[in-house]
């Protein structure tokens, strides 16, 4: 083993295997190794520039001898062993080249997994598994590569991303590195240990947090690349990571009131009487959605003019409504569109290593634009500017499909301008809304914000607002996106939201269902993003008079109405105290979106976030806190009339609802009638949340 210095890395030569460590941002190390000629140079989520550091770089040469061998002064041997502290953080490399990671006080954090002999500890195991494993893929210079890591009992592990699963804590699963829709891969985790880690890698692949280790694989890359931070709390671990990632922009004032949708509005007669009619009843609305096929083809990047025939009317007498209009993009391309000639003899999209070259045949045979080369993205962004942006004024897109959405999710098909698919899918709604960001900064827009069905680490630079997906109407669903959401906080993806309800079911005169959509409508006021959207059953109006096909093309349902008052007067009366209640709220959701910019805290955040001292905050999973003084418990239960609470120690509690004060570091029960959320105001500050008004 050869060990060497280059200014902020420690460099060490293993036979074929070339490792760097090296200063990355406040109290945190980026780790590289390869097998190939040298590193590749992408930096992949760390993107934002780090101060140049000066890391204290050590070797030292110590005698070793094989532990069976004690008594022997001639099998005696000296071998070096290295060491590099960036503040809090410090990485020892044995004598084999094995990594073991401490913070500044000495506490082990976490270290790297090998099964074989070590000559220094005496530890010996002849399994021969290595801590950084390449398997070549025969006839390329690329690798599977895995990478393994001790595991600790009692660790806890948040972060991650977004799957429907119904755990917060990620110790035990086994998660894809890869997105799907509902299904956002975000690899970055704060550990229980007091570190924060960052698979800097765009792969396909997987992690298993197993009880005997924690392993992950990327199905085929050239290097091994990841970065870890150490801090005494998890706010500190988030600072250290938004850092070197990117934070999100300042939230715009229209992000932070309510947002109304549905399956879609078929016209601009329907979207103009919805929004008419909000203004009548006296409801606050700051966006309306027009969603998906509102174009003549995919692709075509425009309001079909026989359905919109003034769009920039319509935007225009919106906006004098105070409400602005978010237009629906995807980013596949019909054959039929005279975009797809454009694009494919460009080479603007995404390629088929085999088979036919479009990849998906819902509406008709489309292909997917590369949105990982800078010439697609400039293409797609320039034609929509030219007429949703120039010419109709619209100033918010909603980047749907952004996984993308492949007709069959088999990588090894496809191939982008940055590499297989295989190496660098997860990219994709990264550079989707990297695109849009970029565009609406050059012509000028201050504040941008765009709605988008899918996140890597980094998307939060540039204004995404990630939501759930495509989820159905039912309790566990509902359950599930409590825990998605805060798992996409922890991962750095601050701006969240899901659609009210659920999107796939829910009949607007079901009593069932009514009570759902009365429990996570009140969940969402609390959340990032208040968005209401849902395909309502059933689908298709028997009493519709559109076409089912329309010059070849098959026509969407604008699907059963899904506004405030669809689903009776009792449930509108609830809903519309929420709606109000949120904008009482709007100097608070103000004030955490600040924090959110300046800090890259989550918006939503566990217990354990606000409370880390406190071991049984780190327990609980199913209430949280919106921003620092809102402590929120959902009602995920049908028929549930009150719920269990736990209130972290070292702050006192006062029931919003009861006026009921409580010490904390105590579980309490608290009620919850139909119409009621109960939210808890920590050590003496004063929101206006209840009455309802």
């Amino acid at each position: 083993m050869i060990i060497s210095k280059e200014k902020n890395r420690l460099v060490i030569r293993r036979g074929e295997e070339l490792l760097w460590v090296e200063a990355w941002g406040e109290n945190s190390l980026r780790i590289r190794a390869t097998r190939r000629d040298g590193m590749s140079g992408r930096d992949w989520a760390l993107m934002e520039p780090v101060a140049d550091t000066e890391p204290e770089i050590t070797v030292e040469t110590v005698d070793v001898t094989e532990p069976w061998y004690r008594d022997r002064p001639d099998r005696h041997r000296s071998a070096e062993i290295a060491q590099i502290r960036n503040g809090k953080i410090l990485a020892q490399a044995d004598e084999e080249g094995w990594l073991t990671f401490r913070n500044d006080r000495g506490d082990l954090l976490t270290k790297e997994y090998w099964g074989q002999r070590n000559r220094i500890s005496g530890y010996c195991l002849p399994l021969r598994i290595d801590a950084r494993e390449f398997r070549p893929l025969m006839g390329t210079d690329d690798y599977e590569l895995k990478a393994r890591f001790e595991a600790f009992d009692g660790e806890k592990i948040f972060g991650m991303g977004q799957y429907q699963i119904g755990q917060l804590d990620k110790k035990g699963c086994v998660l894809e590195l890869a997105h799907r829709n509902s299904q956002a891969s975000v690899p970055f985790y704060v550990s229980s240990r007091g570190y924060g880690f960052l698979w800097n890698n765009p792969a396909i692949g997987q992690c298993a947090f197993g009880m005997n280790r924690t392993e992950w694989t990327a199905r085929s890359c050239k290097e091994l690349d990841y970065w870890i931070t150490a801090g005494d709390t998890p706010s500190e671990i988030e600072q250290n990571y938004s850092a070197v990632t990117g934070r999100a922009p300042m939230m715009p004032e229209y992000g932070m009131g309510y947002w109304q949708c549905r399956l879609r509005y078929r016209s601009q007669e329907e979207v103009l009487r919805v929004a008419r009619e909000h203004k009548r009843r006296g409801y606050p609305l700051d966006v309306i959605v027009v969603d998906f096929f509102h174009w003549p083809l995919e692709g075509d990047f425009r309001f079909d003019p026989r359905f919109f025939p003034d769009p920039a009317g319509m935007v225009r007498e919106l906006r004098e409504m105070g409400i602005e209009t978010a237009v629906s993009v995807w980013p596949t391309v019909d054959k039929r569109s005279a975009n797809h000639a454009r694009m494919k003899e460009r080479g603007l999209l995404v390629r088929d290593d085999r088979g036919m070259d479009f990849q998906n045949t819902w509406v008709g045979e489309t292909a997917i634009y590369d949105t990982t080369n800078p010439e697609a993205r400039k293409f797609v962004w320039d034609a929509c500017r030219e007429t949703y942006y120039d010419r109709d004024g619209v100033r918010i897109f909603w980047l749907d499909e952004a996984e993308p959405e492949f007709g069959t999710y088999e990588f090894d098909l496809y191939r982008y301008h940055e590499g297989p698919a295989l190496q660098v899918s997860n990219l994709y709604p990264k550079c989707y809304a990297q695109g849009f960001y970029e565009g609406m900064k050059a012509a000028g827009q201050e504040e941008v914000m765009s709605l988008v069905r899918c996140a890597w680490a980094g998307s939060q630079r540039y204004g995404a607002l990630t939501w759930s997906g495509d989820i159905s109407s039912t309790w566990r669903s509902f359950r599930e996106q409590l825990q998605a959401g805060l798992s996409m906080g922890m991962a750095g993806i601050p701006w969240w939201t899901s659609d009210i309800g659920g999107f796939l079911g829910g009949m607007p005169g079901d009593p069932g269902f009514r009570e759902l959509l009365v429990r996570w409508f009140q969940w969402a006021c609390f959340c990032p993003v208040f968005r209401m959207h849902g395909e309502r059953q059933p689908w298709y109006d028997p009493d519709e008079k559109h076409p089912a096909v329309l010059d070849g093309v098959m026509q969407i349902s604008s699907g059963q109405p899904n506004e405030l008052w669809s689903f009776g007067a009792e449930v509108e009366k609830v809903l519309a105290g929420y709606l109000r209640l949120r904008e009482r709220l709007r100097p608070y959701v103000r004030q955490i979106m600040r924090e959110t910019h300046e800090k890259g805290a989550p918006v939503m955040r566990p217990l354990f976030y606000e409370f880390p001292q406190d071991p049984v905050a780190w327990e609980w999973e199913d209430c949280y806190l919106f921003g620092p003084d809102l402590l929120v418990a959902p009602v995920m239960e049908p028929g549930r009339t009150e719920r269990e609470v736990y209130l972290p120690a070292g702050a006192r509690w006062r029931d919003a609802y009861t006026g009921q004060e409580y010490d904390g570091g105590r579980t309490v029960t608290v009620p919850a009638p139909a119409e009621i959320i109960p939210v808890l105001i920590r050590n003496g500050k004063d929101y206006p949340i209840y009455p309802l008004a």
